[in-house]
Formats: structure tokens, C-alpha cells, sequence
């Protein structure tokens, strides 16, 4: 079985406050984009877990695909597997790439194992995995909040929009990212704003982690403005850093020094 998880982006981010179990709340836009990892799950007469592709830091006890298997285990049992995980997605990078390979883990062994379970029955095990993990179940636009694993669904599509995603070849932790926001409540029916010509939403619809991070970083800023230099008509940090995306109303040939970059472009399907 070979899956194919993808990134997403964030459309507008607010921290709203900071909860008693250490937490932050927030209100955000969650839309997929077709940059993908590659997951391959195989059966095998014990559990193993390879790599190929991005470096992935850390115990194998850490990795959330790992962690996906062990939840299913636990609950249903399940025989072992082989998972081989071929990272493109940059790490640290806003993009929810560790949270998507869980995701689709957690719906590849579903499937392989023709557990009875709906997307909506795997929320619970999502949930523990990472605040947005339930988003990649469903993988359509979705206003995330609490502290992103409550989701609902929003009436949002940029098919034919042209994607640019820049990674500037450094990530954010997130507990870095956290440490300089200073929570305030979202205005209230801020999403309505997605109504409206998507020129106009740089006017009204913001990441809050963009006023902590670019002073510290200003290298972000630069290739936000950049993007707004060669037309984009809404440009954004993703989540908590660092990839810096931005939306076009047709095809752009990026600038020469981005070679330097990780960077995605395409049309959005």
C-alpha cells in the first residue's frame, strides 16, 4: 500500500489564549496543498520502520507514524507491518507534515486491516497524535479551534489558484514560535472574510506568529514581500513558521536567489 500524504497551509492564524493545560487556543483556516511525502505499508512478520529522503531527527518511539501503529495495536490488535516513510515535506516547517504521515498511517492501517472504523472514528486517535492531525482525515478546507483538533468545515475552494511555498532551509520549534505570542481573541466571524476577492484578504486576514517571528527572522519578511513583488495576491506565513506561501492568480517564475530554497509551485487542484 502506498499513500501519499500531503502538506497544508495555514489561511489566517489567531492565538486566542493560553489554557490551563499549557496549551494555546486558536482560530485558523487549514487548506491542503499537494506537496507530499511518500508512505509505503507492508506487511511483515515484525514491525519495522524506515527512512529515506529529509533526515528525521529523534526516537523511533517519538515518530508519529510509530505512535499511529501503537495506537491501532492497542485498541484492535493489529498484525505488524513494515512502514517506510519517504520525507519530502520539510520538518519544522508549518507545513503539518508529521502530523499528515500520522494521518495517513492511522487511515492506511485501516484500511489494510479492514478495521470497522469512519473517518470520523479515527478523530480520537488523530487527537492524540497532534492538534492537527484530524485535519488530514478530511483533507478539505476547515476552520481549526480550541487548539486546532476541532474542526469545521468551510465552503473555500482555490482550485486553479497558482501555489508558490517557500522553505527558507531553517525550521521554528514550536515551542520558539509560542514563546513571543501574546494571545488576544480572534474578531469575531473572521472567516467570513474568505467571501470576499481573495486580492482583499491581505487587508483583513493575518498569522499572529508573523509579529513575533519576522522581527527574529527577518529573512521571512523578505520573501513574503517578495512574493508580494512578483503579484502574489495573498502571501502568509504557514502555521508556526517557517515556510512563507503565497497565492497567484496565474503561473510566476520565481526569483534565482530562491534556488537556494526548498521551494513547491504549481497549480492548486
Amino acid at each position: 500500500m502506498i499513500l501519499f500524504p500531503n502538506a497544508k497551509i495555514n489561511l489566517g492564524l489567531y492565538i486566542t489564549e493560553k489554557r490551563s493545560d499549557g496549551f494555546h487556543n486558536l482560530s485558523t483556516c487549514f487548506y491542503p496543498v499537494p506537496w507530499s511525502d511518500i508512505l509505503e505499508i507492508t506487511p511483515h512478520d515484525t514491525f519495522e520502520f524506515s527512512t529515506s529522503g529529509l533526515a528525521i531527527s529523534g526516537a523511533l518511539e517519538t515518530n508519529l507514524c510509530y505512535r499511529a501503529f501503537m495506537l491501532l495495536k492497542e485498541a484492535f490488535n493489529i498484525a505488524p507491518v513494515h512502514i517506510h516513510l519517504h520525507k519530502v515535506i520539510p520538518m519544522g516547517a508549518g507545513l503539518g507534515g508529521g502530523s499528515s504521515d500520522a494521518a495517513y498511517t492511522l487511515m492506511g492501517l485501516r484500511d489494510m486491516f479492514k478495521l470497522p472504523l469512519t473517518n470520523e472514528d479515527l478523530i480520537p486517535f488523530a487527537q492524540k497524535l497532534g492538534s492537527d492531525c484530524a485535519f488530514f482525515l478530511f483533507n478539505q478546507a476547515q476552520i481549526g479551534t480550541e487548539k486546532g483538533d476541532v474542526l469545521t468545515p468551510l465552503d473555500l475552494s482555490l482550485t486553479g489558484k497558482f501555489l508558490v511555498m517557500v522553505y527558507p532551509n531553517f525550521g521554528i520549534s514550536t515551542q520558539e514560535a509560542y514563546a513571543g505570542v501574546k494571545p488576544k481573541k480572534a474578531r469575531k466571524n473572521w472567516e467570513k472574510q474568505f467571501t470576499k476577492p481573495l486580492e482583499t484578504w491581505k487587508e483583513t486576514i493575518s498569522n499572529d506568529f508573523e509579529n513575533s517571528l519576522f522581527p527574529a527572522y527577518p529573512q521571512l519578511a523578505e520573501i513574503k514581500n517578495e512574493l508580494y513583488a512578483i503579484g502574489a495576491q495573498y502571501a502568509a506565513m504557514s502555521g508556526s513558521g517557517s515556510t512563507i506561501f503565497g497565492l497567484f492568480d496565474q503561473e510566476v517564475k520565481l526569483p534565482e536567489s530562491w534556488k537556494a530554497f526548498q521551494t513547491w509551485s504549481g497549480l492548486l487542484p
